[in-house]
């Protein structure tokens, strides 16, 4: 199994590195350019959840009445995943899904939630995800990536949608990016108290033992399938390429905006 995951890093690790390299984390300088960065990655925060509550509704019953659903260690990765995402604790001690937090954390940074409210509101009222996207008028990065992730919900089996959700995430998240939230959090405290927990809490819980878990879920889900194996390489790559176009976006937006103010 070991030779898979080898060879799964192997072949993603060139889109990685444009990922975690990408240039914008070099151009957000200032509380205004992590607004639109926050603006537009919100979705992905977003789309990660439905992601993740798809692999539950798959993997474990989430119906009445109850019945066993497949291997007792794949429903114990998949629910403990679930309580760190959906039930963390908030700087205040509060329980909030991630997405909430990160919610609330864009507006005490004083970035506009509007867009994603609308998202949000026309889903309630029973708009597909793409119609909503749409009428929304969603940045094309995001909904791009809220489309590609959607499209693995509906279509791919769930070692896939696993392997997506495992590898196909940034669960790295560059030095340089975190030394400038730190900087700005410096020149502009209160506004990022929110942020810079959300930061924090993401490095220790999603890219530590969650990653672990979602590794292990993954690898129980493809076994020493081969054929699964490139299904999962193929879709992941996927995944990762929509995280390129989202981050393109972002910093579009940015160049755009700072001509702008020029």
């Amino acid at each position: 199994m070991k030779k898979y995951i080898d060879l799964l890093n192997e072949t993603i690790n060139p889109i990685r590195e444009k990922i975690i390299n990408h240039e914008v984390y070099s151009v957000i300088n200032s509380l205004e350019d992590l607004k639109i960065f926050s603006q537009h990655h919100i979705y992905a925060v977003w789309d990660f959840m439905s992601l993740l509550k798809s692999l539950q509704n798959g993997l474990t019953c989430t119906s009445v009445p109850w019945m066993p659903v497949n291997d007792g260690d794949i429903r114990y990765l998949i629910n403990e995943i679930v309580v760190g995402e959906e039930s963390d604790e908030d700087r205040l001690g509060n329980r909030v899904s991630h997405f909430e937090m990160y919610l609330s954390a864009m507006k005490n940074l004083g970035a506009n939630t509007s867009q994603m409210d609308r998202f949000l509101e026309l889903i309630k009222n029973g708009n597909s995800v793409r119609e909503s996207l749409a009428l929304a008028e969603v940045p094309k990065g995001a909904a791009n990536l809220v489309r590609e992730t959607f499209n693995v919900i509906e279509n791919e089996p769930f070692y896939v949608q696993a392997a997506v959700f495992t590898f196909g995430r940034e669960d790295l998240i560059p030095d340089m990016f975190t030394q400038m939230v730190k900087k700005i959090a410096n020149e502009s405290p209160e506004n990022m108290k929110d942020f810079v927990y959300y930061l924090d809490r993401h490095i220790e819980v999603d890219g530590g033992h969650h990653s672990h878990l979602a590794l292990k879920m993954t690898s129980q889900l493809c076994g020493d399938d081969e054929q699964k194996w490139q299904r999962a390489i193929e879709k992941t790559k996927d995944a990762l390429e929509a995280r390129k176009q989202l981050w393109d976006g972002v910093l579009n937006e940015i160049k755009r905006t700072s001509v702008n103010d020029v």
